[in-house]
Parts: structure tokens; sequence; C-alpha cells
């Protein structure tokens, strides 16, 4: 099994709760198929580097994830059927990746902590 990141970003048309579905749907989706959720983390709506389909800003979701390396194939090709996705990236994490990603949710947990 290896480690996994993917980011997708859902079309700002979209209402809060129908985005929170759309992401809980991909979520449940890699659990059925066997994965294991290291992190999910929302970015909220944030601009685009350019235009897609006509859209300035879209809803950005990263979902970290242990798979087998078929299961990648699988997620993709339900990303490209799903219209309410404009973009998306999976990439397998090497040794510097994980250590990198945890160092930065360890950071982001304790900066949680200090303000609260």
């Amino acid at each position: 099994m290896n480690q996994y990141e993917t980011v997708f970003i859902l079309t700002p048309v979209l209402s809060e709760t129908q985005m929170k579905e759309a992401v809980k749907e991909y979520e449940q989706y890699l659990k059925e198929k066997g994965a294991k959720i290291v992190n999910a983390e929302n970015w909220g709506l944030r601009k685009l580097a350019y235009p897609i389909q006509k859209k300035s800003t879209g809803f950005y979701h990263l979902v970290e994830f242990t798979a087998d390396p078929d299961l990648c194939a699988e997620l993709e090709l339900k990303y490209r059927r799903d219209e309410r996705v404009i973009r998306f990236l999976t990439t397998r994490l090497d040794k510097h990746a994980i250590a990198y990603s945890v160092r930065r949710r360890n950071k982001a947990k304790e900066q949680k902590e200090v303000t609260a």
C-alpha cells in the first residue's frame, strides 16, 4: 500500500451543503474501496490561477490516504465523470513528502492550540 495525496477543485456554483456532500461522497468512496484516510483538509473557496470553464474561483479540498495503486485510476475516472469537479491531481507521496506532510499537520495543530 502506498500513500497518496489528492487535491480536487469543485465548481463554485455549488452551495456550501452541496460542496460538503461531494467531499463526503469522495471520502466514502475511498473508504468503500479499502483506502485509509490519513488527513482531509478543506481549503475553501480560492481564486484560480487561470479561468477554467469560465470560472475564476473554486472550492479546494485535499485528501491524504493509503491505498493500492489500482484505486487511483478508479478515483480519477470518478473525478472525470463528475461535472462538479473542474480539476484534480493525485500524487503518490515518497518518504520525504510524507515527513513534510506530518510536520505540516503538526504545525497546523500547534497553531490551532495557541489560538484557542
